[in-house]
């Protein structure tokens, strides 16, 4: 591998920047989305609805996780925005109003970064515990 191309394992970065990478469509890109997806007008209890769209986030065989106020989903671009759609179409389809919130993370030649970038952050606040 060139220099430009050197494999950073400890990062999860594949080249060190794109802008002299020779082959800049051979990158993935890798994209982490926070999403909430909930319908208007149902009451307080969202759960039920909320579990009918995780469902399909967890069906889509990406990786993903789920916190009390979004799930993540990473993959590939467009397999990540087919997910979004899927499960917002879930409410949609039955009728419900439908309110998304989605923030998306896209970083070219990276993958793995649900866990990586929890893990930084832990070791750095271990590393200052230690001091």
């Amino acid at each position: 591998m060139s220099e430009n191309n050197v494999e950073k394992t400890n990062n999860n970065k594949t080249c060190d920047t794109c802008d002299t990478c020779n082959n800049k469509n051979s990158h993935k890109t890798n994209t982490v989305a926070a999403l909430c997806i909930a319908p208007s007008g149902v009451g307080e209890e969202l759960s039920e609805y909320v579990a009918d769209c995780v469902k399909v986030i967890r069906d889509s065989g990406l990786k993903n996780e789920t916190n009390a106020m979004f799930t993540n989903i990473e993959g590939e671009f467009d397999d990540v925005m087919r997910v979004v759609k899927d499960a917002t179409m879930v409410l949609v389809e039955k009728g419900y109003r439908t309110g998304v919130i989605l923030k998306l993370d896209i970083r070219p030649g990276f993958s793995g970064q649900i866990d990586a970038k929890a893990a930084l952050v832990d070791k750095i606040l271990e590393e200052r515990e230690n001091k």
